[in-house]
């Protein structure tokens, strides 16, 4: 088993034990040196029924995939623990031992999904070489208003992860960081949005420079030519009739 943490450059902590503790304390297997976390916060166990979380009683708060926990729980690899601020991700060393076997160019940086809005809320996703969200066989499930098909996903154009939305209906507009995308690559922190559904994509140790968001173009639409205003012409017939009403009081009055 081997610790990754997400959003951070410290390295993967390999762990084969039967016990360990995470905590800022210096006696602990793992120190974590963040303000929020206890002297000894937490302490996972194997036994047969697999890997079990304990809660130190005067821990602060912990998060499994997003969801709180106070005494204990069950883990297994994929799954996002948070200690305070410090978020990790759990993975087999068979995962790691399966990506030292590929060539030197498609080795990658590993890169999740984290759904934090929507039905999905507490998974974490690996991307691996491809993700697939929507209603096709063999994607993840993506629940969207009238069940429309759809099909968004995230795959590695050289060292670039791309996200494509071109198999989505228009109506259900994909945002990256907020702004309405149907292909564009995305890095660790940014937010894709589509109806009820918020991700952000994290990426442990991933380092390459912020890639801008384009915005989708918006269909050419015929725009009126504008005309010069008419308001003071305007303004001068009101002024005019009303001395001309004024001249024609006067001679009356003075006819009578």
């Amino acid at each position: 088993m081997r610790i990754e943490f997400v959003s951070s450059a410290r390295g993967d902590f390999h762990w084969s034990r039967p016990v360990l503790t995470i905590g800022r304390g210096d006696d602990n297997d793992l120190v974590v040196s963040e303000p929020q976390v206890a002297a000894r916060h937490v302490t996972i166990q194997r036994d047969r029924r697999g890997l079990v979380l304990s809660v130190s009683p005067d821990a602060g708060r912990v998060y499994v995939n997003a969801r709180p926990v106070r005494e204990r729980a069950l883990l297994r690899p994929g799954d996002s623990l948070s200690l305070g601020d410090c978020r990790m991700l759990l993975r087999d060393d068979a995962d790691l031992d399966a990506r030292e076997t590929l060539a030197p160019t498609e080795s990658r940086c590993t890169v999740a999904l984290r759904p934090v809005a929507g039905p999905l809320s507490g998974r974490v996703v690996a991307v691996g070489d491809r993700l697939e969200l929507g209603s096709t066989h063999g994607a993840l499930p993506l629940e969207l208003p009238g069940n429309d098909p759809a099909l968004l996903t995230l795959s590695w154009d050289g060292d670039e992860l791309v996200l494509d939305a071109s198999r989505v209906p228009a109506r259900h507009a994909v945002r990256v960081n907020g702004v309405k995308i149907v292909r564009t690559s995305v890095q660790p922190g940014d937010q894709i949005g589509i109806a009820a559904h918020r991700f952000i994509v994290d990426g442990p140790g991933w380092t390459a420079e912020p890639v801008p968001v384009v915005a989708e173009p918006e269909a050419d639409t015929a725009t009126a030519p504008v005309e010069p205003s008419r308001g003071g012409e305007v303004w001068w017939l009101i002024l005019t009739a009303a001395l001309l009403a004024l001249g024609i009081a006067a001679v009356l009055f003075v006819h009578f």
